[in-house]
């Protein structure tokens, strides 16, 4: 997250866990889950996310900092207590493998204003920003988790709006930093479904491809859609969507020759490269796919459970 951010997962997280064979596929659906995974969350919704750095207050309970590695996973539940009563409020994850963060239990915390001037909410319009924009490599050269978490993501939405079919992708940045990606989830052949990148303030390619590439909303999450249109759509992370739609400036190269000998060009540096090509986070793909309803359709159960 970032600093001065929140966010609240509407889907039960956390402990109790219960395995699948012991809840059934009904009980799971209520859990929002629709295919059988290993074990499914009984914990609480509607959990609040913030940066490990905007916690106040709150002191770590020694006898529950269980964790596989070098740092804490919050399998025992809460974690930290409230320093003033003592009662457990939130889980602090920075096992390793995990994002940094700090959740919030919903029923042990209370929303406070600041008292601080609130800046404008985020709207449609801040994706056309550079700032907005999430480039997909690190400075190391590695690829940016949050393109790994978002592509991860997108995928799972992409698989079940195609049905597990080809698809397509339109030349330019999508083709180039997706399509690998892409062809480790869906297999290739005729019949393809066609994908194209639509979203504020760009056009919608005519005609209408298949199915839509489209920005997440950056404060509410839901997925843009073009005036009136019910056809199926691929919502993606607005800050990877924008770097897509408005990549930006790319380095100047000369048309034709070379630079004279001996000159070095530096004001436009290459900008870096990853060691390999793009894979999506699979938990977070994975998450996704068994959280979609349309998972129970038989194609698409035959692909979960191939790929399981």
């Amino acid at each position: 997250m970032e600093p001065s951010t929140y966010a609240v997962d509407p889907r039960p997280t956390g402990p109790p866990w219960r395995l699948w064979d012991e809840v059934g596929q009904d009980a799971a659906a209520r859990q929002r889950v629709y295919a059988p995974v290993y074990s499914i969350s009984f914990g609480a919704r509607n959990r609040i996310v913030i940066a490990p750095g905007d916690s106040r207050s709150m002191a770590l309970i020694p006898d529950k900092c269980e964790g596989y590695c070098k740092g804490v996973d919050g399998r025992a539940g809460p974690n930290l207590a409230c320093v003033g009563c003592g009662r457990a409020v939130a889980t602090r994850m920075d096992d390793c493998g995990l994002w940094q963060a700090v959740w919030l239990e919903p029923d042990a915390v209370v929303r406070r204003p600041a008292g601080l001037p609130a800046g404008p909410p985020p709207d449609w319009d801040d994706l056309e920003r550079a700032e907005h924009r999430v480039a997909p490599v690190e400075p190391d050269g590695s690829w940016s988790r949050r393109w790994e978490a978002a592509v991860g993501v997108a995928l799972a939405h992409l698989v079940a709006a195609t049905e597990d079919h080809p698809v397509t992708l339109p030349a330019g940045p999508v083709a180039e930093l997706l399509g690998h990606a892409v062809g480790q989830y869906l297999p290739t052949g005729p019949g393809a479904c066609s994908v194209g990148l639509a979203g504020p303030a760009i056009h919608t390619p005519r005609p209408r491809p298949d199915v839509l590439l489209v920005p997440r909303h950056p404060l509410t999450g839901a997925p843009w859609r073009p005036p009136g249109d019910n056809g199926a759509v691929v919502p993606l992370d607005s800050g990877v969507w924008a770097y897509l739609a408005h990549p930006g400036e790319t380095s100047p190269m000369p048309a034709t020759g070379v630079l004279p000998e001996g000159v070095l060009r530096d004001d436009y540096p290459l900008p870096p490269r990853p060691w390999h090509p793009l894979t999506p986070h699979h938990h977070a793909f994975n998450d996704t796919l068994t959280g979609l309803p349309a998972i129970r359709a038989p194609r698409l159960r035959r692909y979960h459970d191939a790929h399981r």
